[in-house]
């Protein structure tokens, strides 16, 4: 793979298109950004959970100021990189110019990471697929094909994602958002299919997307690897996407429990510190010092754990350049960082699995959002296989009309119910399951 190639502003859907009247100061891969910041699925993030419950008193992160947040890091470590990789390609403009290119579309590619995660945080992906692995949708398994089958019992909010931006909706244009290639390409961290998917059900594309990531890997010249069924390396600008979506998740989800409570100052400030080389740390110590405040102490040393791990996480991309680019490097870039970033980085992720992620709050929305989840999904794909019955055409006259329910395959007619539960804010859908079960009514 050559990134002369690998970057590329030809928008998907509109290859032939150019509008002469729209070019300006913003880049092809800005307008990417800039799309999604004013779209309606972007904005639906604000109302979907990341880990813990929807803000009460403490405001605390949703899926949109995570995003946000991820496309800050994304953009400032593709900086990084291209700083690094500057003199290896003096020579070289064309190389260097599209490195220059590479923060905004990293910055655009975070921004659209979590676009097709459904409500309810990741519990959401797993009560999805497990209605199909372990509940009501398991009858379906003789009517469906096995890519079919293994797309629904492997649902990915990352694969989704891909099909949010490029599926053509019912009265909606071709190509989707008709982002550019580049960018889609670097959203797409598990470049293979569903029956790839093993053990943690890790997948990039469904079925009904895999011409639509054959079009996307052969424009940018994508490597294919070996085996019958579509597997790909990764675009390298994946690893920046992912790498950043990484360090904000593990550093804020520590800074949001120290709020609620979950976590002592005292076992954030140990393993925050464990990031730095003793000078540094001493010169934290005195600016914390400085601070009353046990947040903004913590806030401190947030913004300066997540620096460490943006150098960190470049030093290695550079240092690896190479087999990135020919498809041969394995993991992710934390996974070799130097000892005492990874050693740190690790314990902030034991330390989070032991008293953030089965905290009584979080489990509370797993628990919530499973039921509701299943419950729609119940009732939404029953409706879709009985039209002709009246509580069927109630319920689907209020599906937004670009989700296909009238599909004349089942499989389609399935996706449409996942496309529509998945768009679902996290109020929305307990709202939809109170008026469903008859516990709330409209006002009038």
């Amino acid at each position: 793979m050559i990134w002369t190639r690998l970057i590329s502003d030809v928008r998907f859907g509109m290859e032939h298109y150019r509008d002469a009247h729209s070019q300006g100061v913003r880049s092809d891969f800005r307008r990417d950004f800039d799309r999604l910041v004013f779209s309606s699925p972007f904005r639906r993030l604000q109302n979907k959970t990341q880990v813990f419950p929807l803000p009460g008193s403490i405001f605390v992160h949703n899926r949109l100021t995570h995003s946000l947040e991820v496309a800050s890091v994304g953009r400032s470590l593709a900086s990084e990189v291209s700083l690094r990789l500057a003199d290896k390609y003096r020579d070289d403009p064309a190389t260097l110019s599209a490195l220059d290119s590479s923060g905004e579309i990293v910055a655009a590619a975070c921004l659209a990471h979590d676009l097709g995660n459904p409500p309810f945080g990741h519990s959401g992906e797993k009560a999805i697929s497990t209605f199909f692995s372990e509940g009501d949708g398991a009858s379906l398994r003789p009517h469906l094909t096995d890519a079919q089958w293994a797309d629904l019992i492997n649902f990915e909010g990352n694969a989704n994602a891909l099909r949010l931006l490029t599926h053509q909706f019912k009265g909606r244009r071709k190509g989707g958002f008709a982002m550019t290639y580049s960018t889609l390409a670097s959203i797409v961290k598990y470049p293979y299919c569903s029956r790839l998917a093993g053990e943690k059900g890790k997948f990039g594309f469904f079925t009904s997307e895999e011409e639509t990531y054959r079009r996307i890997a052969d424009e940018l010249g994508i490597t294919r690897l070996p085996g019958e069924l579509p597997r790909y390396a990764r675009h390298p600008l994946v690893y920046l996407v992912e790498a950043a979506d990484d360090i904000c998740y593990e550093v804020m989800d520590i800074e949001d429990a120290h709020k609620l409570k979950i976590l002592r100052y005292d076992e954030v400030e140990s393993r925050f510190m464990a990031f730095f080389e003793p000078k540094r740390r001493e010169h934290i110590v005195s600016v914390i010092a400085m601070l009353d405040d046990p947040n903004e102490k913590v806030a401190y040393l947030r913004s300066s754990v997540i620096g460490e791990l943006v150098r960190a996480c470049a030093d290695t991309f550079a240092a690896n350049e190479d087999a990135i680019l020919e498809g041969r490097f394995t993991g992710e870039l934390l996974d070799h960082v130097i000892p005492r970033i990874s050693e740190a980085y690790g314990e902030c992720n034991r330390l989070s699995w032991d008293k953030i992620y089965r905290a009584r709050e979080v489990v509370d929305v797993e628990l919530g959002g499973n039921r509701i989840i299943t419950f729609l999904l119940q009732k939404l794909i029953h409706a879709v296989r009985n039209p002709e019955l009246n509580y069927s055409r109630l319920l689907l006259s209020q599906v937004p009309s670009q989700y296909d329910v009238a599909s004349p395959t089942l499989f389609g007619k399935i996706q449409a119910v996942l496309d529509h539960v998945s768009a679902m804010t996290d109020i929305y859908a307990l709202d939809l399951y109170r008026k469903l079960n008859g516990l709330s009514l409209p006002a009038v």
